[in-house]
């Protein structure tokens, strides 16, 4: 079994996809992605997951990747998983696009020594998403049903690949997607029924939203069997019954209306053994995420111990 102290627990990278000088990052000479990653190494990370809107791993030149994998090694850090946001496999607009683009991370993800490539199937914000103080505050995308056979197939065409290549593809639930409760989830897994996919049980993604919603337990508790990758975040959640107003906002780990403590004891007594990813919005997102991760590991060590 791994050790707390070993376990993998990566840094989202959330620097943006562009320099202080509006540079796109993708651009950016080594030296600037080697100044961001200094920091999260410096704050004890041994692992990042470069989520495509950070550097697109998928798109650099083989010159670029080269520059890439020599910064990782001048940092120490290591790959863990590399999450794909907001490029779904069933975009009416550019779902094949998307489709050759995974494939491409999942060549990558391989060399760089990751373990999962996580998608998803939320798709771009909308205007109004975008002006919003939070994006989750204004409606988004809705899948259409109708997709769901071609979505299935087209993640079993991705699994097929990762399997080959020692992967494994983790499904990130999201609102008013697929898998955007833990009923559908798990409905979705199943019928994708491929031994290299699982989930991404980031109930943080729902608990944040402004609507009715069962308790993180009764969530949790659904989808943590079948999970293999784990985006984990926390929110400060109240909602009034009388007048139908609710509030929420991120959080650290220890301090939102998810117990961790509980979750991830109840996750392991489940059999859960893949990496966990900190994610947080605002704020000191790096410094917050340090903090989490030092938490998970406490939680970890008082487990295993």
């Amino acid at each position: 079994m791994t050790t707390a102290d070993g376990w993998p627990i990566a840094c989202k990278i959330n620097f943006g996809g562009k320099t202080e000088d509006g540079t796109p990052i993708a651009d950016a000479p080594a030296s600037a992605w080697r100044d961001q990653l200094i920091q999260v190494a410096e704050l004890g990370f041994d692992y990042i997951d470069p989520m495509d809107d950070w550097v697109p791993i998928a798109d650099l030149g083989p010159e670029r990747y080269a520059e890439f994998k020599q910064t990782l090694s001048d940092t120490g850090l290591r790959v863990a998983a590399i999450s794909i946001g907001r490029n779904s496999v069933v975009d009416v607009q550019h779902g094949e696009r998307n489709v050759a683009t995974i494939h491409r991370t999942i060549e990558r993800a391989a060399d760089l020594g990751a373990s999962i490539v996580n998608i998803g199937f939320q798709q771009a914000l909308t205007p109004a998403q975008e002006k919003a103080l939070w994006f989750w505050l204004a409606e988004g995308h809705h899948d259409d049903p109708k997709l769901r056979p071609l979505a299935i197939e087209r993640v079993r065409e991705l699994a097929d690949h990762a399997q080959k290549l020692g992967l494994e593809i983790a499904l990130e639930m999201y609102e008013n997607t697929f898998v955007g409760t833990p009923d559908d989830a798990v409905s979705f897994y199943k019928d994708v029924d491929h031994p290299a996919v699982g989930l991404n049980p980031d109930i943080g993604n729902l608990i944040r939203l402004h609507r009715p919603m069962p308790t993180f337990t009764e969530m949790y508790e659904k989808v943590l069997p079948y999970s293999n990758y784990w985006h984990i975040k926390n929110y400060i959640r109240d909602e009034d019954p009388a007048t139908g107003s609710y509030m929420s906002a991120p959080m650290p780990l220890k301090y939102g209306v998810i117990n961790y403590r509980q979750v991830i004891r109840r996750a392991l007594q489940l059999g859960y053994r893949g990496a966990f990813m900190t994610e947080h919005y605002g704020s000191d997102w790096l410094g917050v995420g340090a903090e989490n991760a030092d938490y998970i590991r406490q939680v970890l060590r008082s487990y295993l111990r």
